[in-house]
Parts: C-alpha cells; sequence; structure tokens
C-alpha cells in the first residue's frame, strides 16, 4: 500500500506563491509516474500537473503552464508542486497522486481514474 502525503497548503494573495510537497512511502516510488490534480468546491476534479518516473518529462494543464513546476526527488521519496503567480481561480483543494502503470510503460496519463494512490489533499485558498 503507498501512502501520500500532502503539505505546503495556505492562503495566500493573488500573484503570490506557494511551493506543495508531496511524500510517499513506497519503496518503488522512483518507478512511479505522478500527478498533482486539484478539485474546487463543486466542481469535477481536474488535471494539473504530471512527471514521468524519472522527472526527465513533465505535462501541465493549459490554465497552470508558465505559472507552475513540478518537480521529484527521487532520494526523498518526494514531488513537488512550485506554484507562482497564484490567481484566485486556483484556490482549491491539490492532491497528488501516483500511477504505476505510467511509470512502467512511459506513458503520460491524466485521467483521475487512471491514479491508483492519492494523499487527503491540502488546501489552497488565493485571496484577491
Amino acid at each position: 500500500q503507498v501512502q501520500l502525503v500532502e503539505s505546503g497548503g495556505g492562503l495566500v494573495q493573488a500573484g503570490g506563491s506557494l511551493r506543495l510537497s508531496c511524500a510517499a512511502s513506497a519503496r518503488t516510488f522512483s518507478s512511479y509516474a505522478m500527478g498533482w490534480f486539484r478539485q474546487a468546491p463543486g466542481k469535477d476534479r481536474e488535471f494539473v500537473a504530471h512527471i514521468s518516473s524519472s522527472g526527465t518529462s513533465t505535462y501541465y494543464a493549459g490554465s497552470v503552464k508558465g505559472r507552475f513546476t513540478i518537480s521529484r526527488d527521487n532520494a526523498k521519496n518526494t514531488v513537488y508542486l512550485q506554484m507562482n503567480s497564484l490567481k484566485p481561480e486556483d484556490t482549491a483543494v491539490y492532491y497528488c497522486a501516483a500511477d504505476p502503470l505510467s511509470g512502467l510503460i512511459g506513458i503520460p496519463r491524466w485521467d483521475p481514474k487512471q491514479f491508483d494512490y492519492w494523499g487527503q489533499g491540502t488546501q489552497v485558498t488565493v485571496s484577491s
């Protein structure tokens, strides 16, 4: 069983920055592709960013491209999401998720249903 624990959320003014972290318990973390998703009240969970198992490939939703950066440190079993130039519409609960199959086959995926393991989420609130 893989446990994922997010941290780093909080309240920030528009234009500010936050860095989210997701610590994984799995010894096989380095073989998993990882993703960040978010869910605002009354909305479906949506894809934010994806990183390959090695960290060499990254993908972003159009709404965050150029503002958010996903990265990982496999030695620390941790994936990060650096969020800059935050906007009120970025307000949501942010989740990290692990996709072992994507890590194995090397094909990125962004459908939440395809991710096997999820953290509990961390709240990000951006005030205007």
